[in-house]
């Protein structure tokens, strides 16, 4: 049998994926590594350990299938945006990968959207302005450490380190660097204002390519070791979230992919770059026919975990003795709630927030809280927080649409049918699960299959997807969600000015951390 890989370079994990050539999943790894917070604004991580988490999961899927060298015909990459490295002229690490997560660039990012020339800026980049961007991350580093800048012969992110040391190139491809906020989506090419800004050239940069882009020569012992040939071609394909829209179908006119996994988000795609002029929705290459409009969230399921650790803390305990899904047990405590948590509403915003506020300073909250609330009160509420939340940045993506919209839904919550009923529900419109969840390894295969030829159009992606199970809305608790969606929406805009007086006492006093 043929088969292509999909690797998916995540934030807190790399999954790697074989598909048959009809698209088909065979086997899946993943290889967690964790994310440094040693200051409360920093969130990095060292790419060696990605490196080191590629190769064993590259290694996992082809000795779980006992595959042959010649039946892998390629393999292709989906990688995570944002990520910054700075490499020095011996190519050696100068920093960490620095994540989308890392907030250090706060106050920059401030003075930069304030400043004249931000709206044709974001007009040119298509990427809001937010600390989450390398180029807000540059900019940081040319005001605080200019001198690490001046050591810096290239500047990368964590899909660039594992071609680097795969192949020896320093090689981008048109999507990840659309997500740096250093590059010209008119042009495809890096923005030069943008280089002045972030202090950096053109030849600290890698060089530029298509998604489709093939690359070939992998260094002959880590081919060995996984047990590739050295020639197997490698196609360096695009970010995660234009490929989960590809991976889902969700690349026609009208289709909408909705993933919630550590984090989240909502796109759409269009046949050219369009741009929200209020800044508050990215545009992102995918090839030169397909960009995907959205708004990614911050917080998506590490809220959920952020409830299940700090008020869950002896049954989670128990649930990882007993070898138990402490999730599934949280969401069915949940679903003897009635919708709408007997109005209690949650803020989600325990990372700051990118879509729809874009404001890092957000902070969360639980607001009507009463002493007859409980904690299947708070579980409930954290679930339909996180949802309204993409439900506001659905309606920004509805005001640029011609048209109606479907939704297709994927990521870790998808394992939950209750999460899935409240998007169904928020959203008021069905909402389309495919059985296979690895979208973002999916579409980076698909690509890779345009590219070595084995299909013709990106849209045959709707026959690899199999079946697809469909959640109906429920008209009761879609009206009472359409009667407190407005005052939760009330409530975040009122807080406005707060987040960014909390955030800053939070600075001055930052949060104790207990041991444990």
């Amino acid at each position: 049998m043929d088969y292509m890989i999909g690797v998916d370079i995540g934030t807190t994990s790399t999954k790697v994926a074989l598909f048959d050539l009809h698209g088909k999943l065979q086997t899946v790894s993943r290889q967690l590594y964790p994310i440094y917070h040693e200051l409360p604004d920093r969130a990095e991580e060292d790419p060696a350990a990605i490196f080191a988490a590629v190769i064993a999961g590259l290694t996992a899927v082809v000795h779980d299938k006992a595959v042959q060298q010649t039946e892998v015909k390629g393999i292709a990459f989906s990688s995570v945006m944002h990520s910054v490295i700075l490499m020095d002229k011996h190519d050696q690490k100068l920093t960490r990968a620095i994540t989308w997560a890392d907030n250090r660039a706060v106050a920059t990012a401030k003075v930069l959207k304030d400043s004249a020339n931000s709206q044709q800026l974001f007009a040119r980049t298509g990427v809001p302005i937010h600390p989450m961007s390398p180029l807000t991350k540059l900019m940081w580093f040319k005001q605080n450490q200019p001198e690490l800048l001046r050591q810096t012969k290239q500047v990368i992110g964590v899909k660039e380190y594992v071609l680097w040391r795969l192949f020896g190139r320093y090689v981008e491809d048109y999507s990840i660097a659309n997500a740096t906020g250093l590059f010209n989506i008119n042009t495809l090419d890096w923005d030069e204002a943008a280089l002045d800004l972030a202090g950096i050239t053109r030849a600290q940069l890698p060089e530029l390519v298509d998604t489709d882009h093939q690359l070939r020569g992998m260094d002959q012992e880590i081919a060995t070791t996984i047990g590739l040939a050295t020639d197997t071609p490698v196609i360096i394909g695009a970010s995660d979230g234009t490929l989960s829209n590809l991976g889902l179908n969700a690349i026609r006119p009208g289709a909408v992919a909705v993933t919630i996994g550590t984090s989240g988000a909502v796109r759409m795609v269009a046949a050219t770059p369009k741009v929200d002029a209020a800044g508050r929705l990215f545009t992102y290459y995918l090839d030169k026919t397909h960009w995907v409009i959205g708004g990614p969230v911050n917080n998506g399921g590490i809220v959920f975990q952020w409830v299940r650790d700090q008020l869950f803390a002896p049954e989670k305990a128990i649930a990882a003795a007993q070898g138990t899904d402490l999730y599934e047990k949280l969401t069915q405590l949940a679903s003897t709630i009635p919708a709408g948590a007997g109005g209690l509403l949650c803020q989600p915003y325990l990372g700051g927030e990118r879509a729809p506020l874009w404001d890092a300073d957000a902070r969360g909250s639980y607001f009507g809280l009463t002493q007859s609330h409980t904690r299947a009160h708070l579980v409930r509420a954290t679930l339909e927080g996180v949802v309204y939340n993409l439900n506001a940045v659905l309606q920004l993506l509805k005001a640029l649409s011609d048209g109606p919209l479907t939704i297709q839904a994927s990521g870790g919550f998808a394992h939950s049918q209750l999460w899935c009923q409240i998007l169904a529900d928020v959203f008021a419109q069905n909402v389309s699960i495919p059985t296979s969840i690895e979208s973002s390894a999916l579409g980076a295969v698909v690509l890779g299959m345009k590219s070595l030829g084995y299909i013709d159009d990106l849209h045959d992606v709707a026959t690899m997807m199999g079946t697809t199970k469909q959640i109906i809305p429920m008209p009761a608790d879609v009206a009472v969600y359409q009667r407190i969606i407005p005052i939760w929406s009330g409530v975040t805009e009122k807080l406005s000015s707060e987040y960014e007086q909390i955030a800053a006492f939070q600075r001055e006093f930052p949060v104790m951390q207990l041991p444990s």
